[in-house]
């Protein structure tokens, strides 16, 4: 994957994918030509404007011998590491408790992973030391507050940078550490080291998808198969139940992941609640997790303090007035959260009227999440009772398959569009058999023009065909010919929608990934590849498309790993299974195609006419 180099079309090949299915009916000529014997007919293959074009190189034995074979494709990529670290390189002096931070910092930003046994010690060792803490910790200031993380491993390690180096800052991290990026296992283990490292400097508090069914859901699960083991994911999923739901810091702020609850009255709820569990679907827990505050918040036209959270499936919205009767009733100042995007990386909501400060301020730490939202991210820095937001922008990272997918599952793509070419081409010479209309003259040549709008045949084709006693309706040979028009159109149509899934692969699995679809809307893939790049924009675009993904997943039935991995792998084959579909419909079966073609091709030997479809 660290080779793996997109390239897309310029808008001059968009401009021509475009145009490919008024070109391919424009300039699509069939032309045959017979000769005086019979037996040595002749057939000049059809062009077709607008299919991509393929070109071979005819190498030597030596100079494919001169080819290096060592050297990568895009030496510019670096290599990912492959060495995998003994135990003593992981922990100082080999003590479990110890681990070299630093390192793993590095030994991850490299793509690097470990041995099993030291992913397992590391989130075993994590475990029991958050077991150990309360389920609301107390912090005083200073402090960083982050929001979500989303497996951007190398955004945070921007978020190191701007919010100071973990060593000498104390930290406090509002869940949501793995799911939806690729690199949420490097996340979870670094983070883990710098708690057992740095134990009462650095706390993390419980998100919504730290939990077994986000994970098996999302990518969480199907990343730790692909790059360690199931044992290690149990072993993660293990730890998410040991994660504290909250924090009060300097006494002022409430620091938790979702939201308020109905259930919610005083802090002594919170620490009395039985953490240790899978998050329920309903309340306090759920809530503390999945809650959100009402869009119109402090604007409000409903005089409910708690609404439906329709845009979750569970939980509920929680109002302005429900939010500052909880911090007055607690003597709080504000409520600090994280668990939605922001298009700034923070918002502050409407002031308490009490306090004339913001009742709520949501942190987002994921900067352009899913490689689609183009946010920032943003860190709280809390210190000598003051408040500052720093912002950053997203860092490069290396490029996976969607789904962690491998190249053979990744080429179908390009065996689709082949297909379709082959399709095309056997459609070609039926349409030049089908439109023959016989000659027994050595010098008569027949040429039969597919256009746009209609289909006509030239003035020797007319001729030759009375000639050979050919006596056809004009208007059915008309609608054969319409019929044969149209089936070329529909070909090449569909040959160039594989030629789009083909180079715009990432941008069709990336805008899958964001409408939560195995299928993209209709007429997508044929506004070509600028059309597909074009799509996701903006912020709000991309909120609008993801917001199905934001909802509490459906309980599924729990299949195997590898089935797993399957339905995973096949969701990027739907469209083109669909694709090549209408194609069989419109042109009939291969077989069929050939089957005619034998039959053509002996009537033409034995100096008959062939029938029409």
């Amino acid at each position: 994957h660290g080779d793996a180099v997109h390239t897309a079309p310029d808008e001059a090949e968009d401009a021509e994918m475009r145009d490919a299915d008024s070109t391919a009916a424009a300039t699509a000529t069939a032309t045959v030509a017979t000769t005086a014997s019979a037996s040595e007919t002749s057939i000049a293959t059809t062009t077709v404007a607008g299919i991509p074009k393929v070109g071979f190189t005819v190498c030597s034995a030596d100079e494919i011998a001169q080819m290096p074979t060592t050297e990568r494709i895009m030496p510019d990529v670096p290599v990912p590491e492959s060495k995998i670290p003994l135990h003593s390189e992981v922990f100082e002096g080999g003590d479990e408790a110890q681990p070299r931070c630093e390192f793993l910092r590095d030994h991850f930003f490299h793509e690097g992973r470990l041995r099993e046994k030291d992913a397992l010690a590391i989130l075993r060792g994590a475990t029991q030391l958050l077991r150990a803490e309360p389920t609301l910790l107390t912090l005083d200031s200073p402090v960083t507050i982050c929001g979500d993380v989303h497996g951007q491993y190398y955004d945070l390690m921007k978020l190191f940078e701007v919010g100071g180096d973990p060593r000498s800052t104390q930290y406090l991290f509002l869940g949501d550490y793995v799911d939806r990026g690729y690199f949420s296992i490097e996340c979870l283990l670094y983070l883990y080291a710098l708690k057992l490292r740095h134990r009462q400097t650095l706390f993390m508090l419980r998100g919504n998808h730290e939990c077994r069914h986000l994970t098996d859901y999302f990518t969480f699960k199907l990343e730790c198969m692909h790059k360690y083991s199931e044992q290690v994911y149990e072993a993660a999923v293990e730890s998410f139940c040991a994660l504290p739901l909250g924090a009060v810091v300097n006494k002022q702020f409430l620091c938790i992941h979702g939201g308020l609850s109905p259930e919610l009255h005083t802090l002594d709820d919170l620490r009395n609640l039985d953490r240790f569990r899978e998050p329920p679907t309903h309340g306090l827990m759920c809530d503390l997790l999945w809650a959100d505050p009402v869009e119109d918040f402090g604007h409000e036209k409903s005089r409910s303090l708690f609404m439906h959270n329709y845009a979750r499936g569970c939980s509920y919205f929680f109002s302005y007035a429900a939010t500052c009767a909880f911090l007055e009733r607690n003597g709080l100042l504000s409520l600090v959260r994280a668990h939605e995007a922001q298009d700034a990386g923070y918002r502050m909501y409407r002031k308490s009227k009490a306090t004339g400060f913001p009742a709520v301020i949501t942190l987002f730490s994921a900067p352009n999440y899913l490689d689609a939202y183009n946010n920032k991210a943003a860190v709280l820095k809390y210190e000598n009772n003051v408040m500052n937001i720093r912002q950053f922008n997203y860092s490069p990272h290396p490029y996976w398959l969607p789904n962690f997918m491998d190249v053979f599952t990744w080429s179908l793509p390009f065996v689709g569009e082949k297909m379709t070419d082959m399709l095309l081409a056997i459609l070609d010479i039926c349409t030049k058999d089908e439109l023959e209309e016989g000659s027994e003259s050595s010098s008569s040549n027949i040429s039969i023009s597919i256009n746009e709008s209609s289909v006509e045949a030239s003035a020797a084709a007319t001729a030759t065909a009375k000639a050979a006693g050919l006596h056809m309706h004009h208007s059915e040979l008309e609608q054969r010919r319409e019929t044969i028009r149209r089936k070329i159109l529909a070909v090449g149509k569909v040959a160039r929608i594989f030629h789009v899934l083909r180079s715009e692969a990432e941008t069709v699995n990336e805008l899958k990934g964001l409408l939560g679809t195995q299928r993209l809307p209709a007429g997508q893939l044929s506004a070509g590849g600028r059309g597909l790049r074009m799509a996701v924009l903006s912020f709000e675009e991309a909120k609008r498309y993801d917001r199905d993904n934001e909802k509490l997943p459906p309980i599924r039935k729990q299949g195997s790993s590898g089935q797993r991995v399957e339905d995973a792998v096949s969701q990027v084959m739907t469209e083109e299974q669909a694709a090549y579909d209408a194609a069989e419909r419109k042109v009939g079966s291969l077989a069929a195609l050939e089957e005619r073609l034998e039959y053509h091709t002996r009537a033409m030997s034995q100096d008959k006419q062939p029938y029409g479809y």
